[in-house]
Formats: structure tokens, sequence, C-alpha cells
């Protein structure tokens, strides 16, 4: 589908129902959705608990299949699939990581990661599924090895930032971690040849970085441009030179690109950049907006436009986009309002 000079809207397809306060964060199963597999997503909330979600193939609505509880004392933050899509890691307020197993329709507790001295607010796998990223409120991002038999090891602690770590994010093909923090800050870590991982890159308002709180960022398919969003009510797009990251020749810094502002008057909470291309946002202001590269623009750098507006997507703060992997242009979104809702981008 092309996205030049036609018009969209994002069709509302079902409101999933069930969690008891507001929901957090949402994460579709990999390789789900496809292929026949039926699509799963994950959701986490302020009751403690996960729902997991699978679309009928009969009926093609979504159900929850089970709720994770009983684990987590506190809001569960966050949550997010191994690439396998066979353990999800659910990190939370108690100050815990959760690392569940699924095996048929069930999901079992096989590990919790402890550390943080309290609040943990996001979790991150790396691509191969070997490394967990996790950090909190206590200004630190803490690295976990996956071992054999759902043992994690912490192999670094990492501290550099002076606020809340909002949240941690692996680049999708090579082992570099992205943390976003209350900071302003947004820092890149880099393992160098013995085992010690460290800073290699600040990007802060001296850069063309954000001047307030940074909640989310996201990258593009290629892994060449990362999107971040900030109570600044701005996101920034920034680039780098991608085949020199993965030759391993050194580290090749990211450089900001442009800034798309002017379209959010609310804190900017989540960010999602599809693998065909579209930026969703989730506000303060309840609505959804999609944003992709202006083709028209004649200047060398790229410039990005408004593709949509969805006002009131739902009836409180959206605090999670997230579109489904697999290019279908669905979108999942969550909300304060307790609800989590799946879209379709469709041309009218």
């Amino acid at each position: 589908m092309s996205l030049e000079g036609e018009s969209f809207e994002l069709r509302e397809i079902q409101r999933l129902e069930g969690h008891t306060d507001r929901v957090w964060s949402v994460a579709w199963k990999p390789s789900t959705g496809v292929d026949g597999v039926p699509a799963v997503l994950a959701s986490c909330s302020g009751d403690k608990t996960v729902r997991i979600w699978e679309k009928s193939p009969s009926t093609g609505s979504f159900q929850c299949k089970a709720v994770l509880d009983e684990t987590h004392t506190r809001t569960v933050r966050s949550c997010a699939w191994s690439p396998s899509g066979k353990n999800i890691a659910t990190a939370s307020f108690d100050a815990t990581t959760a690392i569940w197993e699924n095996v048929g329709d069930e999901y079992e507790c096989v590990s919790t990661l402890e550390g943080h001295e309290n609040e943990v607010k996001s979790v991150s796998w790396n691509a191969s599924g070997s490394l967990l990223a996790t950090c909190g409120r206590d200004k630190s991002v803490w690295i976990w090895e996956v071992l054999p038999g759902n043992e994690f090891e912490c192999v670094s602690v990492l501290q550099g930032h002076t606020q809340d770590v909002k949240m941690v994010q692996w680049h999708p093909h090579v082992d570099i971690l992205f943390s976003c923090s209350y900071d302003n800050s947004i820092k890149v870590w880099l393992e160098d040849g013995d085992d010690d991982w460290h800073c290699v890159q600040t990007l802060t308002e001296a850069n063309n970085g954000h001047t307030s709180t940074v909640w989310a960022l996201s990258f593009n398919a290629s892994g060449d441009k990362m999107v971040t969003c900030s109570d600044d009510l701005s996101l920034k797009i920034w680039g780098v030179d991608v085949m020199n990251t993965k030759s391993g020749e050194g580290y090749a810094p990211w450089k900001h690109i442009c800034s798309i502002s002017g379209y959010h008057d609310r804190t900017i909470f989540s960010v999602d950049w599809s693998s065909e291309g579209i930026i969703a946002t989730g506000a303060a202001d309840d609505a959804i907006r999609l944003f992709v590269e202006n083709k028209d623009n004649l200047v060398d750098e790229p410039m990005y436009k408004l593709l949509l507006k969805k006002d009131k997507a739902h009836e409180m703060d959206v605090n999670s986009v997230q579109w489904s992997p697999e290019g279908d242009k669905l979108l999942a979104s969550a909300s304060d309002d307790g609800t989590i809702k799946i879209w379709e981008l469709v041309s009218v």
C-alpha cells in the first residue's frame, strides 16, 4: 500500500477489556499473525497482572487466553517477548522482573530477577535472545545474560543517568543498548572486548536532543534511524551509518536528522516505527498520531508529515502504541482508561 497521495483512517477493530486498572504497555508476540499462526498480544497493568490475548481464526476477534498473576505485588509497567516467543519478561514496580515460559496455553513464572532498588520501568531482549536489559527509578540499567535452565546472571550495572530511566531498548540488529531518562538524555551503551559495558554516546540538548524527559524510542526496520519522544512535545529523528555499525569497525555515532514538533500539545508517552515506515505516537491528549516521511520536500535531509490524527482514541492517556511486526497495518494501543484497542490502518 503506497502512502503517497491517499487518505487513510485508523479504524477501531476491537476493544479489549479485562484489566481493572490502567494499562501501561502492550507487546506483540514475534512470528504470530502470519502464515496461519494467530496473532498474540500481551498487555500489562496497574492491576499487577499481564494478560495474553489471541486472535481467533474463526471469529477474527481477540480473546484473553491467559492471565499472569500472583507473582508481582505492584504495577506491571513493561512486558517484552523473547525473540523466539517462548518467554515473556515483565518488569514491575515491586523491584523485580519476572520471566515466564510459554508451554502450550500455560505460562509459568520460571525466574525472578532481583537487584533494582525500587520500581523497574522497562525490559528489553536483544535480537538473539541472549541478553536482557532492565532499567528503573534507581537511575540504573542492568544487563542480564540468559543462561541454560532459565538462569539469568547480571553481567553489568550501568550507572550514568542522573534520574529515573524510563526505557531500555536494544538495537534491532546489533548488541547496542539504548536508554532514555527523566534526565532528558538518551544514552548509548556498548560492550568492549572484556565484557565491560560503557556509555559511548549521550544524546542531549547540546547535540539537538530533547529539553525534557525522554519517554520512549523506536527504530526503523533497517536500524539506521531512531525516533525518540519526550515531555518537550517533540519527536526527534536520529540517523547512523548502519553498515559501519554492523561491520564492527568501531562505533558509529548517532546524529540528529530532524525534529517533528507542533503536532502535540501534551506529553508524548510512546512511539513506534512500523516495518513499513509509519511512526505512531500515543500521548496524554488521548490521541494517536501517525507520521510518514515527506517525499515531496526538496531539501537533502528527510522531513516528516502528519498522516493522520485519531482524536479520542481512548478516554484517557495513551500509554503505549505498538505496530504488529508482520506489516499487516494492525496497531495496538493501551490507555489509562484500562482498555487495549486494536486498530487497522485503511485507505479511504
